[in-house]
């Protein structure tokens, strides 16, 4: 993925000790591990991502009232690592392309969402951000919480990596915010209250999955500006397989129970993000209206 002359974000909040402490890219030099904090949130709750957080914040909102806080401060000016710019660069393409193809879309104006780098713990507008719920979207505040050695144990324990893959999990959380502007989380999250727990994971493996399917139309823009190639594709089809919730639980409990799925199987998430990424158009995205899945 060709980044690095890309302009960079001023919608990113570094809150990382002053902006640093995760040198190089992931599987270089200098990140810092998480433990098994980390490890367990990452295999226990499908990559440490409860989707109630996603759609509303409920299970945050709980935690936040008694968990403690690390106070932090934005970082002035831009990242200066490496991992820092890219990750400000990748928001910029999301901001770029969203901004010119939502409104042909979906006749909707692109807002930005910021995008806050912490390190182990944080506040966010749905309660605290901890490293073990890995990425996440809050639609409270309309930001999305990232801790960057999620990258290295993404790479260690579940097998995906690749520059790539690490903008398509970034491409995903942005889908959260285009489902939000879309008044797609505001209804799912009213009719979860309504319905039982099987028939809420349902629901949530539609919305993970329409996810995925507007981080496919954004790397179809992408590749249109001749920034990726067919091997930085093969990068995000191998996450998108890595992180389905068959997968994760079968490594973690030795066997997939599907009512309990929250964010799909790696086969449905890899489907979705190559319809995404083969249409690039946010029609194709409809996860709500089929029966296949």
């Amino acid at each position: 993925m060709r980044w690095e002359d890309y302009r960079q974000s001023e919608n990113l909040e570094d809150r990382r000790n002053g902006g640093g402490g995760f040198a190089g890219l992931p599987g270089g030099r200098g990140g810092v591990g998480i433990g098994t904090m980390v490890v367990l949130g990452l295999v226990g709750w499908a990559l440490g991502i409860d989707p109630r957080i996603l759609i509303g914040g409920a299970e945050m909102l709980g935690v936040g009232r008694s968990a403690p806080t690390q106070e932090s401060r934005p970082a002035s000016g831009p990242p200066q690592d490496e991992m820092g710019r890219f990750v400000s660069a990748v928001l910029a393409q999301n901001e770029d392309i969203w901004t010119k193809i939502l409104p042909q879309q979906a006749n909707r104006r692109y807002e930005p969402p910021k995008l806050v780098l912490f390190s182990r713990i944080d506040r966010s507008g749905c309660g605290t951000a901890q490293a073990a719920m890995g990425p996440f979207y809050c639609p409270e505040d309309k930001k999305v919480y990232l801790d960057l050695s999620f990258f290295q144990e993404m790479q260690r324990k579940l097998g995906g990596g690749g520059d790539f893959a690490y903008a398509y999990v970034i491409g995903h959380e942005v889908g959260h915010h285009i489902q939000n502007l879309l008044g797609i989380l505001p209804k799912v999250n009213q009719l979860r209250q309504r319905i039982s727990e099987r028939e809420s994971n349902a629901l949530s493996v539609r919305v993970e999955l329409q996810a995925d399917c507007f981080a496919g139309v954004w790397a179809h823009n992408v590749q249109a500006m001749g920034r990726i190639d067919q091997g930085d594709v093969d990068e995000a089809m191998r996450t998108a397989a890595a992180i389905g919730d068959d997968r994760l639980q079968q490594a973690s409990q030795g066997v997939a129970v599907p009512d309990s799925f929250t964010h799909g199987s790696s086969a449905q998430r890899t489907r979705w993000f190559t319809t995404g990424f083969k249409s690039g158009s946010l029609q194709s995205c409809d996860t709500f209206r089929t029966n296949q899945l």
